[in-house]
């Protein structure tokens, strides 16, 4: 695996050295683990609790380019101190395949934060995906109208006042010339230079392009057809290009394709990444695929000290195998209310001694609050000054800002009521255990460490006392958990 190191420290009263020794320490964790690290990213005197940090920011820009599979922190707070920001920035690195691993922390601190961030993130999927839902049930009542639904405006269309698609004059002849081209033998390419010649544009003003030409040529728009997601209304668009002309450039499309990929690319994505330990030498186990001697595609996962001739003698355990294992070990788990219970009870703990701030907001404000309320006493009395006037005032603006704070701390820091952790747990228990994010997801919220020795595999999970023996005995499948000879041609993950 490739990994990045990512170092930091907060204020100018720490020192160089301090990125040094993180740096170091990294490096070594790196080198034991059998990962290669290709960069350092460093913030000097930037505060993990905000994510205004340049180099931060400039490493998870750079997670979208695939370059690098893990981030290598000294601990965990080197990345961030404010959970929601860590829920945030994980799941953004998730999606680009990246995870996050502490090189002083093997199991990591406050593991039952990792839950609560996940049931962040699972808020935060459930927001959009509503928001998304919304929106698509606007843009669909627009589609049954056949109107435009926003983006890029195709090459030879106007769009008019009531957002009904029109031939445009100008540039429709070049659309039908396309597909004239196209159809009398030219190739994209030669249909791309004899655009750009005549200064055609496309709706975003830039020159043309193959893959501009060749979205072009497949859009049944042209032959009048209106799509939006499910919604298909022929005639529902002014047709530029004949229907016959349309089918013929589809049949030479199809023509011209390159052949197919002899094999199917091979699913790669090695759930147990960062989790898997051996239990002989507790360095990480490693995703690698590979041709047997019978000529056999394997993938397995291998001990990093195995793999590096260190003197390891952990055999290779088959991938499908153990993560099935796994998956089924968090099933289980889940099934078992008391299990369920004890999450959410160690959840609602680390909310309220997460949250500082909030609590002192509130005291503040029911100080602020009583002491009003008595001088509106006072002045039912008969009691009023100047004085009375000018604290009262003082009073009503500071009671002001504070529900003003306690506001933005509340949309900042939302809590998690107990019956919505408890529905979040029962959508991890209840989802398709076949679909890959899935079990992901799984592994990433639920599992903290697994260590697989030759007769038994100990699972840590992230909750108090979480922690489980299997003896492989006890499963009845031993055969599974090794190759009948090292797989040559070895792909490295």
């Amino acid at each position: 695996m490739k990994a990045v190191i990512y170092a930091r420290y907060s204020s100018d009263n720490q020192r160089e050295e301090s990125i040094d020794g993180q740096i170091r320490e990294c490096k070594a964790f790196a080198e034991k683990q059998g990962l290669t690290v290709l960069n350092s990213y460093i913030d000097r005197a930037f505060s993990a609790k905000t994510d205004n940090r340049p180099e931060f920011q400039h490493m998870v820009k750079d997670s979208a380019k695939h370059l690098f599979d893990v981030i290598i922190v000294w601990k965990l707070d080197r990345f961030a101190r404010n959970r929601y920001d860590s829920a945030h920035y994980k799941a953004t690195l998730r999606k680009n395949g990246v995870k996050v691993i502490s090189a002083t922390e093997s199991i990591a601190a406050d593991s039952t934060g990792i839950l609560l961030e996940s049931l962040l993130e699972g808020y935060a999927e459930f927001y959009s995906a509503e928001l998304s839902e919304k929106v698509i049930r606007g843009m669909t009542e627009n589609a049954l109208k056949c109107q435009y639904n926003g983006g890029a405006i195709p090459i030879g269309y106007l769009v008019d006042e009531n957002k009904h698609f029109q031939i445009d004059p100008a540039t429709a002849p070049f659309v039908q010339e396309a597909f004239q081209m196209y159809d009398d033998g030219k190739t994209v390419k030669q249909i791309v230079k004899i655009l750009n010649d005549k200064n055609v544009h496309t709706f975003y003003g830039k020159g043309m392009n193959i893959n501009n030409i060749t979205i072009m040529l497949k859009s049944r728009k042209y032959i009048g057809e209106y799509h939006y997601r499910d919604v298909v209304i022929p005639s529902g668009v002014p047709a530029i290009v004949e229907e016959d002309l349309f089918n013929r450039v589809q049949e030479r499309l199809e023509k011209n394709k390159k052949a197919p990929a002899r094999f199917k690319a091979i699913d790669d994505n090695y759930l147990l990444t960062t989790k898997l330990f051996c239990g002989l030498c507790e360095k990480y186990m490693i995703g690698e695929s590979g041709t047997s001697r019978n000529g056999t595609f394997h993938r397995y996962y291998k001990c990093a000290t195995a793999k590096s001739r260190k003197g390891c003698k952990k055999k290779t355990v088959k991938k499908d195998w153990i993560e099935d294992l796994v998956i089924d070990e968090i099933t289980e788990m889940l099934l078992d209310e008391s299990n369920i219970q004890r999450i959410i009870n160690e959840i609602m703990a680390l909310q309220n001694s997460d949250s500082v701030a909030l609590p002192a907001l509130k005291t503040q404000l029911d100080d602020t609050t009583k002491k009003i309320d008595n001088i509106m006493s006072a002045i039912e009395q008969g009691v009023f000054t100047s004085t009375t006037k000018e604290r009262l005032e003082a009073l009503e603006e500071a009671k002001k800002e504070l529900e003003i704070d306690i506001l933005q701390e509340e949309l900042f820091r939302p809590y998690v009521s107990e019956d919505k952790i408890r529905f979040w747990i029962y959508k991890f228990r209840d989802g398709d255990m076949q679909d890959i994010t899935h079990r992901q997801r799984l592994v990433d919220s639920f599992v903290n460490a697994i260590y697989l020795y030759d007769d038994k595999i100990v699972f840590t999970f992230n909750y108090k006392d979480g922690a489980k023996t299997v003896s492989l005995k006890e499963l009845g499948n031993c055969s599974d958990m090794a190759f009948g000879g090292e797989p040559k041609d070895v792909i490295s993950e």
